[in-house]
């Protein structure tokens, strides 16, 4: 009687249990949508966006199976790149692809970032088990921070080896798109002014970086921060200037307390929002 008792008070829970859900996928509008059209759109694409929440573990579980299932259904037709590689690395990078150096070698030649390990190292051993080339696409970070600190005309001081790691000078800049105000807004004062200058230059590098390295028939998946591809803007807007006629699909991942219904100011950031619980932990 007493199992019979206990069966009765934890089946409820366990039904329930099963209903919660840790995403959702989402159209633009908010609609709910497959991740089987998803990954459809996306093999129809030239380049293919992803814009993660850094910390979040839904997020890069997506990068990866998203990658993989690309990788089949192209027949390993595809290009990876990320931000969270810098172009001045780029040999680093290759010499990890072809086994020249191991993880500890990577991580003294490279700058890699604190959560490479968890969140990053799983793309960069899939591009090195299937021969796939990885384009380290972003600017080396102590041209931003020149930026950041003297703006887009400090640039023009770099020898030209220097310039040859950041996208060709000079760099246009609309002061106007919302991602760039929102930015300006959030610090007051004059290097509030070239905060997002800096991360322009960031997006125009990267966009150079995919625009040199597309090829026809190929997909290229870039991996970013969801900032520098929301409302395809971003790197998007300067990708566009170089390849007007690209066909670009994008992801972004966003938190919400609830992710039955997309929060309105989500609302038309990319093709497709994966809607992640909040309470999701971290990955770091």
């Amino acid at each position: 009687m007493k199992k019979i008792f206990l069966v009765m008070l934890v089946m409820p829970a366990l039904l329930w249990a099963q209903k919660k859900e840790a995403f959702k996928i989402v159209n633009a509008r908010g609609k709910k949508v497959s991740y089987k059209k998803l990954i459809k759109k996306a093999a129809q694409s030239d380049v293919v966006f992803i814009g993660e929440l850094h910390n979040n573990p839904i997020a890069h579980w997506f990068e990866i199976e998203i990658t993989k299932d690309l990788y089949d259904l192209k027949n390993g037709k595809i290009i990876l790149g990320a931000e969270m590689f810098e172009r001045d690395n780029q040999d680093a990078v290759n010499r990890y692809l072809t086994g020249k150096i191991d993880r500890k070698g990577l991580d003294t030649l490279a700058r890699l970032w604190p959560n490479f390990k968890t969140d990053y190292k799983m793309l960069l051993d899939f591009a090195k088990e299937k021969k796939l080339p990885f384009i380290a696409t972003n600017i080396p970070r102590r041209y931003a921070s020149k930026v950041y600190h003297h703006g887009l005309q400090s640039l023009d001081s770099l020898t030209d080896k220097e310039k040859k790691w950041i996208a060709p000078l000079p760099v246009a800049y609309d002061s106007t798109l919302s991602q760039y105000v929102k930015m300006r807004n959030m610090m007051p004062g004059h290097q509030g002014a070239n905060l997002p200058k800096a991360q322009a230059v960031k997006d125009a590098t990267m966009a150079y970086s995919i625009a040199e390295n597309m090829k026809p028939g190929y997909t290229f998946i870039h991996y970013n921060g969801s900032f520098h591809s929301a409302f395809h803007q971003g790197i998007i807007w300067y990708l566009k200037k170089r390849k007007p006629k690209a066909k670009i699909l994008t992801v972004e991942v966003v938190s919400q307390k609830d992710i039955r219904h997309l929060d309105k100011k989500y609302l038309n950031t990319a093709d497709f929002i994966i809607i992640v619980d909040e309470d999701m932990p971290g990955s770091y």
